[in-house]
């Protein structure tokens, strides 16, 4: 495996362990606000519109997370875009869930 490589491939495992770090802290703040998400819902469900996307702001962050991560991976992580790659990732993501 050539060098080129080796950086590519550690620079993969590496995000990707950043992406799982973030996955289990937004895990453990949104078991926290479990009860509020509960009632948010509740009163979702009682509105005369029903809405088929009640998400929490921590579910939009994961959402973007993700699409920027696909974003970076397809660009080889190449470093310098991570900005870039946050910003198109939340207007595709907001595209999306406003329609």
């Amino acid at each position: 495996m050539s060098p080129a490589s080796k950086k590519k491939v550690a620079k993969k495992k590496a995000t990707k362990k950043k992406v799982a770090k973030t996955e289990t802290v937004t895990k453990k703040v949104s078991k926290k606000k479990v009860s509020k998400k509960t009632s948010t819902k509740k009163a979702a469900k009682k509105s005369s519109v029903p809405s088929s996307l009640d998400i929490t702001p921590e579910e939009r962050w994961k959402m973007v997370a993700v699409a920027a991560y696909h974003k970076a991976e397809q660009r080889g992580f190449a470093t310098g875009y991570e900005l870039e790659d946050w910003t198109e990732a939340e207007k595709e993501i907001d595209a999306l869930l406003c329609g």
